[in-house]
């Protein structure tokens, strides 16, 4: 049985013709071209076996050399973005992969055209994740990429603007699922927020997904008031616990088109929730939303566990998942209803050494972030003579906007407990950010 996301792909890719699939770097790439250059990689990637791993900067070639190498049986890993160089050696060397970077993918692309008469009966792509902190685990995926051949179905009048690395899960679905629909994408190599208003109103765009950061960002931007943007049917939010001022926010911004969602590189999809829902019961602010059909979700000691459809295969080298419950390192409980909420990731938790209690970094940033002249916050933990202490980096509307006992005030009639209270503020012009764009916490802890 041939792969049906492989045969819905190159059906679309070859009927697409000179409808424009990619808006990049100033340059149009139809899906004539696309399916042209894809049978090119796929020629210079014949007669190699095992496995591939691409490691590039944002550029259709990107997608389409992963399409040419499942196209001709080989596994795919895709290198993070947010990767560091050691974890970068160790993915290769735990995979024996060959690499392909920028000057490889030029290479390929002007190989003699070749696809195979007969094509693979699945798909395979593994994601390090970032390990940042040690050896990064692999993680095995088949079975989501014909969830995505079924999820997305032709539509072809979309616009999909994507930002984030087409070698993470975000980016990487986005794309495959805007070829399904017979879309267009406009692809950026990485986050801009003045770039991104302007590609909303020049192109048109309806679709997109932003991390929280990068959706403060984009509402903190002064060219927002005056950039049409009427034009965005869907604006998806993930990868981090959103402060629910922001997405009201953003609803007010965008209308009623904003929708979160909780999910995981080893689960993509979890949980999700609507504007509509979000408009029609406000309490829902915080909430990441009901898990979607096809997925389990419990809370065990305080952490959520997952299994279901959209799993992973498992780590490679590592025994399959299978229908097991998988351990997300996420902190949340469930409401009445439902509703999942997320309150940290258990490593994250601060043990503070002046009252040895655990605090949620991220209980104390809502706090922070309900201070009208803030418009970023991060909490980590900093050492102290007797152990953590918090520390609050802090982003305001101006200098001299706030003070550090100002906001020390604010969380303390927020959360009305001592141990709350960070015992250090830092003032910053903005937060850093990874590649993928989430706050850097490793960065501020240094």
């Amino acid at each position: 049985m041939v792969s049906f996301f492989l045969s819905r792909v190159l059906s679309a890719l070859r009927d697409g013709g000179d409808t424009v699939l990619f808006h990049h770097d100033g340059t149009t790439m139809t899906y004539g071209a696309a399916s042209d250059l894809l049978s090119r990689l796929s020629g210079g990637l014949a007669g190699l076996r095992g496995m591939v791993a691409i490691d590039a900067a944002n550029r259709p070639e990107v997608v389409l050399a992963q399409l040419a190498a499942q196209v001709q049986g080989l596994e795919v890993v895709l290198i993070a973005a947010s990767a560091s160089r050691p974890a970068r050696a160790a993915a290769l060397a735990a995979t024996g992969a060959v690499l392909l970077t920028d000057r490889e993918l030029d290479e390929l692309s002007g190989a003699r055209p070749s696809i195979p008469d007969t094509l693979p009966d699945q798909v395979t792509a593994v994601f390090p994740s970032g390990g940042t902190t040690g050896t990064p685990k692999l993680i095995r995926h088949s079975g989501i990429y014909d969830g995505v051949a079924h999820i997305f179905q032709p539509d072809g009048t979309k616009t999909v603007l994507v930002t984030a690395p087409l070698t993470h899960m975000t980016g990487n679905a986005a794309v495959l699922g805007a070829i399904c629909c017979g879309n267009t994408v406009v692809l950026r190599r990485g986050f801009d927020s003045t770039e991104l208003l302007s590609d909303l109103e020049r192109h048109r765009v309806t679709t997109l997904s932003l991390t929280p950061p990068r959706l403060a960002a984009v509402l903190d931007h002064p060219a927002l008031s005056t950039t049409d943007v009427s034009s965005v049917q869907q604006l998806s939010l993930g990868a981090a616990p959103l402060p629910p001022a922001r997405l009201a926010e953003a609803l007010d911004v965008f209308g009623p088109v904003v929708g979160q969602g909780y999910g995981l590189t080893e689960a993509p999809m979890i949980a999700s929730i609507s504007a509509a829902e979000v408009l029609a019961r406000p309490e829902l602010l915080g909430s990441v939303g009901r898990v979607v059909p096809g997925m389990e979700a419990r809370i065990e000691d305080g952490e959520v566990l997952v299994r279901g459809l959209s799993m992973m295969d498992g780590y490679l080298g590592e025994p399959p998942i299978g229908d097991g419950w998988l351990r997300t390192g996420d902190l949340g409980r469930f409401d009445a209803d439902g509703y999942l909420y997320l309150e940290d990731r258990a490593d994250d938790v601060i043990v503070t050494g002046e009252h040895g209690t655990k605090v949620s970094p991220t209980t104390v940033e809502h706090a922070l972030l309900r201070h009208a002249k803030v418009k970023a916050a991060a909490v980590v933990a900093k050492p102290g003579p007797d152990g953590a202490l918090l520390h609050a980096v802090v982003v305001t509307a101006g200098p001299a906007a706030t003070t550090a006992d100002e906001l020390r005030a604010q969380v303390r009639a927020e959360l009305g407990g001592e141990h709350f209270v960070p015992s250090t503020v830092e003032f910053r012009d903005e937060l850093p950010l990874t590649p993928v764009g989430k706050v850097d916490k490793l960065r501020l802890k240094s």
